[in-house]
This record gives C-alpha cells, sequence and structure tokens, in this order.
C-alpha cells in the first residue's frame, strides 16, 4: 500500500474558524481554516479548502471562531502571603515606592507574611488567582519566587508553582527570584545575602530540580550590577538561564548586563535606551513590558518603544501579577494598557502574550503560534477581529479554551 495515499491521522480536528497565527510576530491570519491536532500538537494547519484527507476521532466545529495562540503571562509573583492594600492608600497619599520600602514596606513586608504562611494556604491563595488568569485564556504561566528570601520559604513557594501546574491545565515554568532583596536579616549586608544566594539557595534548588530560571532585581533599593553578576554567573554554573528586573526605576546597567549573559528577557525597562535597545537587540534578549506596575505606580517614564521597534528587540507583555506594585488579574488588560498607555498596537499586544512571551521564558519553539510541531494551546474566542482582545478593557470574553489539544475549563 502507498503510504503517500494514507489519511493524515490524529486525535481532532478543528475546523470553521478564522486562526491568528501570530508566525512571524503578525497576525498573520488563514481564513475558514482548519487544525489537526495529534498527541497534544499541531500536526496541520491551513485553509481548509486545501485539508488532506485525515482519520480523526473527534471533529470540532469553531462556528467560525477568531483562534488565536493561548495567552502567556511571562512575569508574574503568582504565589505569596498576606496582602498590601495598606501601602496603596500610601502611595495614593503621596508616598514613594522607593520609601515605603525604606519604611519596612513593599517587598520585605510580603517577606514576612509569606514566611508565615503554610504551604496550603499559600497554594490556595495563589490557585484562586491563577484560576482567574485561566478564565481569561491564559494557557501558560511563569511564576517567580521571591518572598521568601532563605532556603526553606524559597523552596516552599517554588513547590507551590511546580503543584500549580499539576494540578491545572496550565504550563508553569518556575523562576528563581531569591536575590529580588535583602531580608530583613542581612539588612546593610547585601554582598552577604548574595554570598547566601550563591552558595546555598540556587544550588540547592536547582539540585531538587525546582528552578527554570534565575531572575533578580538590579535596582538601588535591591542589588548592583556587580552583585547581579555573580548571581548570573551562579546561575550559569548550574545551567539556567537568566532574566532580569532591570531600569524600573532608574538606570543602573542592569539590561547592559543582562544582554551581556544572553538573558532571556529584561522586565520592565522604563528608564532603559537605545544603547540598551541596541545591545539587547545583539543578544536575543527580549523587553518584557509592565504597564500595571507603571500604572499602579503612576510613573511617568515610558519604556523606549521606539527604540525596540528600531532595532528589533522582540516586546512581550505580562501582568507583573504581585501583592504590592500590580495587584493584575487581566492579561488583557495589560494589552490594552500597553495600546493606550505605551503606544503598542493590538498586533504588537497580541504578540506581547503569544510568541514573544514564549521566547521571554525560552519556549518560542514548542508555544507561541499556532504551527506544525507547536503545542495545541489556543483559544477560540467569540469576537470580530483579533484586535477586539485589546479593545476591551478587561472582563472575560466569551471563548473556548484548549490546553494541549483538549479543551479545558478554569
Amino acid at each position: 500500500m502507498d503510504v503517500d495515499n494514507q489519511p493524515l491521522a490524529g486525535d481532532s480536528l478543528w475546523r470553521n474558524l478564522q486562526a491568528v497565527t501570530m508566525r512571524g510576530g503578525g497576525y498573520a491570519v488563514i481564513d475558514e481554516a482548519a487544525l489537526v491536532i495529534r498527541d497534544g500538537h499541531i500536526a496541520w494547519i491551513g485553509p481548509e479548502a486545501e485539508l488532506p484527507p485525515v482519520k480523526v476521532s473527534e471533529t470540532r466545529d469553531l462556528g467560525g471562531r477568531w483562534l488565536t495562540p493561548g495567552l502567556i503571562d511571562c512575569h508574574t509573583h503568582l504565589v505569596f502571603g498576606g496582602d498590601r492594600s495598606r501601602e496603596f492608600e500610601q502611595r495614593l497619599e503621596g508616598v514613594s515606592y522607593s520609601e515605603i520600602a525604606r519604611q519596612g514596606g513593599g517587598i520585605v513586608s510580603s517577606v514576612r507574611a509569606t514566611r508565615e504562611t503554610d504551604f496550603e494556604t499559600l497554594y490556595a491563595s495563589a490557585e484562586a488567582r491563577a484560576r482567574v488568569l485561566l478564565a481569561e485564556g491564559v494557557t501558560t504561566l511563569e511564576i517567580k519566587s521571591g518572598y521568601g528570601l532563605d532556603l526553606d520559604s524559597e523552596r516552599r513557594m517554588l513547590q507551590v508553582a511546580r503543584e500549580l501546574g499539576k494540578r491545572l491545565p496550565v504550563t508553569v515554568k518556575t523562576t528563581c527570584l531569591a536575590a529580588h532583596a535583602p531580608p530583613p536579616e542581612y539588612a546593610g549586608r547585601g554582598d552577604d545575602y548574595i554570598e547566601r544566594v550563591c552558595e546555598t539557595i540556587l544550588p540547592t534548588l536547582a539540585g531538587e530540580g525546582l528552578i527554570d530560571a534565575v531572575d533578580g532585581f538590579c535596582e538601588g533599593i535591591a542589588f548592583s550590577p556587580v552583585q547581579m553578576r555573580r548571581v548570573f554567573e551562579t546561575a550559569r554554573r548550574l545551567g539556567l538561564p537568566v532574566k532580569l528586573h532591570a531600569e524600573q526605576l532608574s538606570r543602573l546597567g542592569g539590561c547592559e548586563l543582562a544582554a551581556k549573559f544572553g538573558a532571556l528577557s529584561a522586565d520592565h525597562v522604563e528608564y532603559a535606551n537605545g544603547d540598551d535597545a541596541k545591545a539587547m537587540a545583539a543578544s536575543g534578549t527580549t523587553a518584557v513590558l509592565l504597564p500595571g506596575a507603571f500604572l499602579t505606580l503612576r510613573e511617568t517614564q515610558l519604556p523606549p518603544i521606539e527604540a525596540f521597534r528600531e532595532h528589533g528587540v522582540a516586546m512581550a507583555l505580562a501582568s507583573d501579577l504581585n501583592p504590592g506594585t500590580s495587584p493584575v488579574l487581566s492579561l488583557r488588560l495589560m494589552m490594552n494598557l500597553a495600546c493606550t498607555l505605551f503606544r503598542l498596537t493590538p498586533e504588537e499586544a497580541l504578540a506581547g502574550v503569544t510568541l514573544n512571551a514564549a521566547r521571554a521564558l525560552g519556549i518560542g519553539a514548542s508555544h507561541g503560534s499556532l504551527e506544525v510541531g507547536k503545542v495545541a494551546d489556543a483559544v477560540a474566542w467569540d469576537v470580530t477581529g483579533p484586535a477586539e482582545l485589546a479593545y476591551w478593557l478587561g472582563g472575560q470574553l466569551p471563548s473556548i479554551r484548549f490546553h494541549h489539544g483538549e479543551t479545558i475549563s478554569a
């Protein structure tokens, strides 16, 4: 028998849809499209009129909906104890983020609350937040530690993150952010704490298989580029990719450092400039824009969007979900804010939560676009076109969500 004449085998056929593939970073729409799904991956995609003979167990008529890749939230601090609503009031009363941190608030206040919270309680609160994001179309989450700042508490946060990926229909990538801020017991001894991070926390947690990437906060209220260089060198020895909170409140050279180490991403980047953009482009480092923190902190320094465009730096978007500076539970709201505050186009915004977000997590080869061989994570939206995803200010649009080819519900 001629195998070339055998029908294309798959588990399911999705048809009667408009596919927003995001191939190459643009909408790249296939009208009247169809997809063949096999073993949780895309086995075929194209115009339905060109569909070859197929043999599938199930056919799914998507009723003309617009199908996009599943949304990817590539920067969250989703696991934490307590809340910081009082700090929100303080900022409205005129107290700056830096001053709150110096008064013992900010990250350190979340550290105290997180250290006092057991695994089950941390998991329950994190799951509730994750489910809100999933209901809006998120199929991949990055979750950072960084509110423990000691070995046991950092481990507990990362274990919660891993457990979320096991129990919920979402792919979870974990990032160790032990270099988030000096903990109270190391006040005034940042170098000593960085030594603890590099000599004990990172090697131990990496050895336990809890870390997918390493991050740090390079800022005047956190750690210097010299200190972060040591963290990055440790990550390199451990075979782990790096990311960096850089140029959020000032320009210290974090983007340059991230580029030198070939970082997956530099995040926030409000104070980055054209030289930083050029360096990031050369290293393939993605700029992760976080308009939720920009809005909450009432910042006025805009990220260098035109420089990123000029030099071809991929721009991702994320919620930065955290208890202090970005209490955000809507990734689509971030798409709207990126358009209205940072002047991204809706097409750039969608790329920012799909293909470019995947690049920021180092999973661009398998996620972020609708292409043959990639994971079948997708959302079928009941909208008039892809721009509508950034048009609405949050809210749950009618949709059908798929994770690894399976229909999911939050």
